[in-house]
């Protein structure tokens, strides 16, 4: 072969080899189809799950595994413990404006229905969080005599004109991200006080692991905040539902009530309530 000849078969393969490669990292036409499908459910409910997509799809865990590994990739889901959940809800903490845009109408229809169980007269524990803040504005304005301990700046402040509330902040260590008041010095008036309720935010709620949340300072004040209270109410949006997050707050059985929100999937309220907690949703 002359040296013409070979150099353009040089050409050729180096015209074609690149795309030869990139044709086998694509998807059959069967996974795209499953891929599609994954990323309306996931649009739609909130979160997916593995052993639910493979039962749907009739595909091994394996095969839902590697669909949602495939799809982190391209940036359309985040993976989780046994599932999935969109892109925007991030392994690490964001911040409070942020994290309050995260299904944002779940939360203020969790805070409206959570306003409705506090009465005259009573002294609450309000958590920092978006749902919790939600649960603030929704307060009714003919309360009377109510008491809100809170360690969440912004919520002291929005409750700051209410004719009918008493706010009382928590002291300690501020925490710019949440607008949160943490140890040292978070605890002290928290092991003072016998509330009637606390209304209390998580990033996980899970048959087995409990209560836990991404911030390891913030779970260690929730479990003071749990233990100034006769009765507890855990506020926490769908996508909450099945998680993990990395600090342990308490077990299930530590809350009387857990409110949700509408998009929760049935299977997941099930789970909850075997493992003996009472769950409404919002």
């Amino acid at each position: 072969m002359t040296d013409e000849g070979e150099g353009f078969l040089a050409l050729i393969n180096l015209a074609i080899l690149p795309e030869l490669s990139y044709s086998f990292a694509m998807p059959s036409l069967e996974a795209t189809f499953r891929h599609l499908e994954i990323v309306d459910i996931l649009k739609r409910d909130g979160q997916v799950q593995v052993a639910r997509l493979a039962d749907q799809f009739g595909v091994s865990a394996v095969t839902v595994r590697s669909d949602l590994e495939y799809l982190e990739a391209q940036g359309l889901l985040r993976r989780t413990r046994g599932g999935a959940v969109p892109p925007e809800i991030k392994r690490f903490e964001l911040p409070l404006e942020e994290s309050r845009q995260v299904s944002a109408r779940e939360k203020e229809r969790i805070g409206n229905y959570a306003a409705g169980l506090v009465q005259d007269g009573e002294t609450i524990v309000l958590d920092v969080g978006g749902t919790t803040t939600e649960l603030a504005r929704a307060l009714s304005p003919s309360l009377k005599n109510v008491v809100v301990v809170t360690n969440a700046l912004n919520i002291a402040l929005l409750l700051e004109q209410h004719p009918g509330v008493s706010v009382i902040v928590t002291g300690g260590t501020l925490r710019p991200l949440q607008h949160s008041l943490v140890n040292p010095y978070g605890s002290l008036l928290l092991q003072e006080i016998n509330a009637d309720k606390v209304f209390l935010g998580c990033n996980g709620v899970h048959p087995e692991k409990g209560f836990t949340n991404t911030n390891l300072q913030e779970a260690e004040i929730k479990r003071a905040m749990l233990q100034s209270a006769s009765e507890a109410i855990v506020l926490a949006d769908h996508t909450k539902l099945m998680q993990v997050a990395a600090a342990r707050i308490a077990s299930l059985s530590s809350a009387k009530l857990l409110v949700t929100d509408h998009k929760a999937q049935a299977g997941d309220l099930e789970q909850i309530r075997k493992a003996g907690l009472e769950v409404v949703a919002a």
